[in-house]
């Protein structure tokens, strides 16, 4: 699968969101902004976990619509990618 600049973007932030979080917590900052924080790259996390699935379910239908192959087991993978990411 090819992973476009967005997604290394989305990936990058959040390796930027936790360098945030650790110099936080070796200031000894409030609990709940440290949580807050965490919150917020558990959320960018599953965003972008989503746009990698959805991606290359995208790229895997249509390459199996081109050479005439069923769908439905792309699909059911790709959805259980998803629920195991949870």
């Amino acid at each position: 699968m090819k992973y476009d600049d967005q997604m290394k973007h989305r990936v990058k932030r959040i390796e930027g969101q936790i360098r945030g979080i650790l110099k936080m917590m070796e200031e000894d900052k409030n609990c709940k902004d440290v949580i807050t924080q965490l919150s917020a790259v558990r959320s960018a996390v599953d965003r972008t976990i989503g746009v990698v699935v959805s991606s290359n379910l995208v790229e895997c239908v249509l390459d199996a619509e081109k050479n005439g192959q069923k769908t439905d087991e792309l699909i059911q993978e790709a959805v259980n990618l998803l629920v195991k990411s949870r």
